[in-house]
């Protein structure tokens, strides 16, 4: 567990002591391709950190379209941040799929609250994840209004280079808030150089 704990808190000086507080905490799951982690309307008290695979949160609308808000891969957490952040409701607004075979490491809110109380670095470690996401967020609504679709793509190509070959293209095209069509016509103009 301790090399897990050391690949998820990568740069953050813990001791052993705290590494065995943390790897109580900590529980491992693992998802085959296509099932639901998190569905909506369901309770929300857990984040989840993503050891391998990828996972595609979304939402669906009245109409039931689908809209990508988010891809996970190795590295980073998932959950439904409306839901598990939010004041007045705990109950999960989008939906969690496994799109890829995945490997996943859960803690509760309360529990990651817990050890940020009790260990600084963890504390630290948290805030600079919650800048980071946060700052990517900015990032994705500046773009999706500044941006052509071309650029989206580009864009989502270089944040996401190990990802393409793993995702449905309704999937990126839903991220991108585009059709599959105008997905394939970019993709095209840029085979064709």
């Amino acid at each position: 567990m301790h090399t897990i704990l050391r690949e998820i808190f990568k740069n953050t000086d813990l001791t052993p002591q705290d590494l065995a507080v943390i790897s109580e905490k900590l529980t491992k799951i693992t998802l085959q391709k296509g099932e639901l982690l998190l569905q909506a309307g369901e309770p929300v008290a857990d984040i989840f950190y993503i050891h391998e695979g990828c996972l595609r949160a979304f939402f669906t609308d009245d109409e039931d379209k689908e809209h990508t808000l988010q891809f996970a891969v190795k590295g980073w957490w998932i959950s439904d941040y409306i839901a598990l952040f939010g004041s007045t409701n705990n109950r999960a607004v989008s939906y969690i799929e496994c799109i890829k075979p995945a490997i996943l490491y859960r803690v509760s809110k309360a529990d990651f609250d817990d050890l940020c109380r009790a260990l600084p670095a963890v504390s630290q470690f948290h805030i600079k994840k919650l800048e980071s996401a946060f700052a990517a967020f900015h990032r994705r609504i500046l773009g999706n209004l500044t941006l052509s679709a071309k650029d989206r793509y580009l864009q989502f190509v270089k944040i996401y280079p190990d990802i393409e070959q793993n995702v449905k293209n309704y999937h990126i095209a839903s991220f991108l808030g585009i059709t599959t069509e105008s997905l394939s016509r970019i993709r095209r103009e840029i085979a064709e150089g």
